[in-house]
C-alpha cells in the first residue's frame, strides 16, 4: 500500500519499468515446444532460468504483472546467496547497491541484551549478509535474464489451467489479447504463495500458521546509523510488541512491528496509524530529520510446504512449495538454493548427462532443508510472538534474566540462515568417512571459500558443471589418479580439475588450472594433504570427498551424484 494521493507505482527511490505485452507465436498458429516453462518472475522463477541458461537450456517465463513486485519485501541476501548470484555473473550488480552487515543488536525494553556477530574474515568475498529492497533484486535478475539469449520472458500472460502427464505439460495462458496453451517438456512452479500451478493440480501445502501479524513499513530518512539489524522486545513505543529495524539503500528504513493479539488489522493499516505507529518507533530511536512513509503491508509467520515438490513434470520452488516465517531471513535465501538446485538437476536431464530420476532428488534435498528452515525459524518465531501465554512467560522470564546475565541474551540470538547440508541425500556419497578429515565441509555441504590473492579467491575458479579440488603439495597428479581425473575432463558432461598446491614444482609444467595456496590456508580449511580430493556438484555442494583419492570411487560417487545409482 502506498500514501493517499501516490499511484500503485509511485516511488520515492525506484522506478518501476514496464514490460509490454509481446504477441507469442503460438497464439499465430505456430506450433512451438518449450524444453522448460517457468511460472513467476520472481527473485526463484528468474534465478532457476539463469541457471538453466548457465548450462545452455532455454526457458520461457510466464508472469501476470507488467513490472517488478510493489515495497522492499524480502531485503536480506546471506553470503551463500551472493556465492550463487556470482556464478550467474550478476553478483557484483547487486553488492554495488546493496549494503553489506555483519553485527545485529537485541534490545529488551530500553536497553541491548544481545550482540550478533556474524562469522567475517578476509577469506570471504562477500559480507555475511546484505540489505537490497526486493525491486532491486528483481530488476537485476531480469536485465541479466535479457542478456543470455536463452531466457523468454512472457508479462501481462496469467496461467489459468495446467494439463501434464508422463510426455510434458500444457500451460493454459490468458493475455490481453486472448488466450493461448504453452507446450513444455517440463514446468517450474515460481509463482508464489497464492500459486496458481499449485491450484490447478488439486495440491495444498501442509503445516503450521502462527497467531501473530507484522506491519512492514518502508520510510524514507536519513541517519547514520550502520547497516546493522535491531530488534526490539516490549520497546518503549510499543509496549508489549516487538520490532525489526533494518537500513536499505537510498536511506530507505525497513520497520517490522507486531500487532497486537486485540488489533484489527484493517484498521491497524490505516495510513494515519501507520504514521502514528511509525512517528513514535522513530521519535523512540532517537532520529530527528524528517521522514517520508514509502510502503506498508501486513504479514502473517507460516511454517507450509508441499508433501512432495515433484509432482511428474512440474517441479514448485520457492513460496510455490513453501512458506516460512522471515526472522533469519530464510525465506528468500531457501528460494535462491530451490532455484538452482531444480536449475541444474533439470538442465542435466534435458542435455543427456542424467536421467529422469535425478529430478526426485529435489524433494529429499529441498524439502528436507525446508523442514530444518522450519525448526530453526519456528524456534525464532515462537521467540518473537510467543503463540500462548506459556510460551510468553517463558520468553519474558529469558528477557528480564538477560539484564543481569549477559549469557541470557543469547536467548535473544535471531539464528539466522545457513545453508543446508545434503548428508542425507540420495545424491550424496561417503557422508559416514568424514570422521577421516580434520577440517573442511562434509559431503552434502556447501564449499567454504578462501583467498587465494589480490580480488582472486577459490570460488571464482569454479567451472559450470562438476568440480573436482585435487590437493597436491607440488602441483603433481599422481600417477594413480591422473587417469581418472583426465577421463572426466574429457568425458561427457563438463568436469573441471583444480588442482591446489601451495609449494608448486618449478620443472613441472602443472595442470591446466593449477591454484597456489601461498599461505597453506586452502589446505588447512579443507583437512586437505596430497592426494586429498573433492567431488563438488554444480550447486557447490560436496557429492563426496576422499582423504586420498580411490579411482573406482570417483566415478561411482559421480554417478551416484547424477542419480544413476545409489550410494
Amino acid at each position: 500500500m502506498r500514501p493517499q494521493g501516490r499511484d500503485p507505482y509511485e516511488s520515492l527511490y525506484f522506478e518501476y519499468p514496464h514490460y509490454p505485452f509481446v504477441r507469442p507465436p503460438e497464439m499465430d498458429g505456430a506450433a512451438r515446444r518449450h524444453r522448460v516453462a517457468i511460472v513467476g518472475a520472481g527473485p526463484v522463477g528468474v534465478t532457476t532460468a539463469l541457471e538453466l541458461a548457465r548450462h545452455g537450456i532455454p526457458s520461457a517465463i510466464l508472469d501476470d504483472k507488467n513490472t517488478v513486485n510493489d515495497g522492499s519485501r524480502a531485503i536480506c541476501i546471506s553470503r551463500h546467496s551472493l556465492e550463487i548470484l556470482q556464478q550467474l555473473g550478476v553478483a557484483e550488480r547487486f553488492t554495488a547497491k546493496a549494503l553489506g552487515w555483519q553485527y545485529g543488536r537485541t534490545y529488551y525494553r530500553d536497553r541491548q541484551i544481545f550482540r550478533l556477530a556474524m562469522r567475517h574474515s578476509e577469506q570471504e568475498r562477500f559480507m555475511p549478509m546484505y540489505n537490497l529492497q526486493q525491486q532491486y533484486i528483481e530488476l537485476f535478475l531480469i536485465e541479466q535474464a535479457m542478456t543470455t539469449g536463452l531466457v523468454e520472458l512472457r508479462w501481462q500472460s496469467a496461467v489459468q489451467g495446467i494439463s501434464a502427464d508422463d510426455t510434458g505439460v500444457a500451460v493454459d495462458v490468458q493475455t490481453p489479447e486472448g488466450k493461448y496453451t504453452l507446450a513444455a517438456d517440463y514446468l517450474l512452479a515460481a509463482d508464489g504463495a497464492r500459486s496458481a500451478v499449485r491450484r490447478s493440480l488439486g495440491l495444498q501445502l501442509h503445516g503450521e500458521a502462527y497467531e501473530g501479524r507484522y506491519v512492514i513499513a518502508d520510510v524514507q530518512m536519513r541517519s547514520d546509523f550502520p547497516t546493522e539489524r535491531r530488534a526490539f522486545f516490549n520497546p518503549p513505543a510499543l509496549p508489549d510488541s516487538t520490532l525489526l529495524i533494518h537500513k536499505q539503500p537510498d536511506n530507505i528504513w525497513r520497520i517490522d512491528y507486531q500487532l497486537m493479539p486485540d488489533e484489527d488489522p484493517e484498521d491497524a493499516i490505516r495510513e494515519d496509524r501507520i504514521r502514528a505507529r511509525v512517528g513514535a518507533i522513530i521519535a523512540m530511536l532517537g532520529e530527528t530529520d524528517d521522514w517520508e512513509l514509502e510502503w506498508w503491508s501486513l504479514y502473517k509467520a507460516y511454517t507450509l510446504a508441499l508433501d512432495h515438490y515433484r509432482h511428474g513434470r512440474v517441479l514448485f520452488i520457492g513460496d510455490a512449495a513453501h512458506l516460512v516465517p522471515i526472522f533469519g531471513v530464510r525465506g528468500l535465501n531457501n528460494g535462491f538454493a530451490d532455484a538452482v538446485d531444480a536449475g541444474w538437476k533439470l538442465a542435466w536431464v534435458l542435455n543427456g548427462w542424467a536421467d529422469d530420476p535425478l529430478l526426485d532428488s529435489v524433494t529429499p534435498e529441498r524439502r528436507g532443508a525446508t523442514m530444518d528452515v522450519f525448526a530453526n525459524a519456528g524456534k525464532s518465531t515462537r521467540f518473537m510472538t510467543p503463540p500462548s501465554r506459556g510460551y510468553r512467560l517463558m520468553r519474558d522470564a529469558a528477557l528480564s534474566l538477560s539484564l543481569a546475565c549477559d549469557w541470557a541474551g543469547g536467548f535473544a540470538n535471531p539464528r539466522q540462515v545457513t545453508p543446508y547440508t545434503y548428508s542425507d541425500s540420495p545424491l550424496t556419497s561417503h557422508p559416514q568417512r568424514d570422521h577421516a578429515f580434520t577440517a573442511g565441509p562434509g559431503a552434502g555441504a556447501p564449499l567454504c571459500n578462501r583467498r587465494l590473492g589480490e580480488d582472486d579467491y577459490l570460488l571464482d575458479h569454479l567451472g559450470r558443471g562438476f568440480n573436482g579440488l585435487y590437493f597436491s603439495a607440488t602441483g603433481e597428479i599422481s600417477a594413480e589418479h591422473a587417469g581418472v581425473l583426465d577421463e572426466l575432463e574429457n568425458g561427457d558432461m563438463p568436469f573441471r580439475c583444480l588442482v591446489i598446491t601451495h609449494n608448486p614444482d618449478p620443472r613441472s609444467r602443472g595442470h591446466a588450472n593449477t591454484l597456489v595456496d601461498t599461505d597453506g590456508g586452502v589446505f588447512e580449511a579443507y583437512g586437505a594433504g596430497s592426494g586429498t580430493l573433492y567431488l563438488v556438484r554444480p550447486d557447490r555442494h560436496v557429492a563426496a570427498r576422499w582423504t586420498q583419492l580411490v579411482p573406482d570411487q570417483i566415478r561411482a560417487a559421480l554417478d551416484t551424484a547424477t542419480g544413476r545409482t545409489s550410494p
